[in-house]
């Protein structure tokens, strides 16, 4: 995979990583999804990191994997592939990651928006599962991660037919957090962005965690969880600086210890 495959910005705090494959419609192999997840992994080491953005070009997201890739590929693949390492890395991210999406998002597109925190997407986006088409099913959250999003009959409706929706019946699933103008998802993702990254890093960090949890724990646990990342917190240099900022009527200063 060539390096300009994945195209990686950094302006202030926050971390721009845009998928450059025009030619194959920003098809994701193997090779790119563990790019965008080195990419990731380094932004989770880096304090100057605050916010992560993914998108795509002003036209097209993600139209699914490598296809060449997937016909080669056997039930003799281990499960834990790199392919799954990467995956795993990318929903692993610690921090805010926003997706922005024009065009199709199908697919392992799709899966990559499912894997961020919050996806603005233009009216003219086009979100699916589609693997059933080819006799195969989505192996990378289209199926756990989406019907937990969505809940069951819509995750079922959308993987068992293979069709589509749009970016407005998205919104209603609960797939995505806005819809904008075409053409307007990144401008929107970046204001977005800019704005969670100048607010405190430890508790975006621990606020992303406690909301992940809730479709995957108990809710007598999550509120143990939930309790234990607040007393956390209270020690931290950041929520010192947030009452001294709030009392003194002026913009905190964040340093994310």
């Amino acid at each position: 995979m060539p390096e300009a495959a994945l195209l990686v910005e950094q302006h202030d705090h926050v971390l721009t990583l845009r998928l450059n494959r025009p030619d194959r419609r920003n098809a994701l192999a193997t090779s790119l999804l563990a790019a965008i997840a080195e990419q990731l992994t380094m932004a989770d080491g880096a304090a100057e990191i605050r916010a992560v953005i993914i998108t795509g070009s002003d036209t097209l997201f993600a139209a699914g994997a490598d296809i060449n890739e997937l016909a080669e590929a056997t039930s003799a693949d281990p499960i834990e592939s790199p392919r799954y390492q990467a995956w795993a890395a990318i929903r692993g991210f610690s921090k805010p990651l926003i997706g922005t999406v024009e065009g199709w998002c199908l697919g392992a597109g799709c899966e990559l928006a499912l894997c961020c925190d919050i996806v603005v997407a233009g009216a003219g986006a086009s979100f699916g599962q589609p693997e059933t088409n080819l006799g195969i099913i989505p192996g990378a959250g289209g199926t756990a991660t989406l019907t937990r999003l969505i809940g069951r009959a819509r995750a079922m409706h959308m993987v068992l037919t293979g069709e589509t929706i749009s970016a407005n019946q998205a919104f209603d699933a609960g797939l995505i957090a806005s819809v904008v103008d075409p053409g307007n998802a990144y401008a929107t993702g970046w204001a977005l962005a800019v704005k969670i990254a100048a607010r405190a890093p430890l508790a975006m960090a621990a606020a992303k965690a406690s909301i992940k949890d809730a479709s995957l724990l108990p809710e007598d646990e999550h509120l143990r969880r939930e309790r234990r990342r607040f007393v956390e917190l209270l020690s931290s240099d950041d929520k010192q600086e947030g009452i001294a900022a709030f009392k003194e009527r002026r913009a905190a200063v964040w340093r994310g210890i």
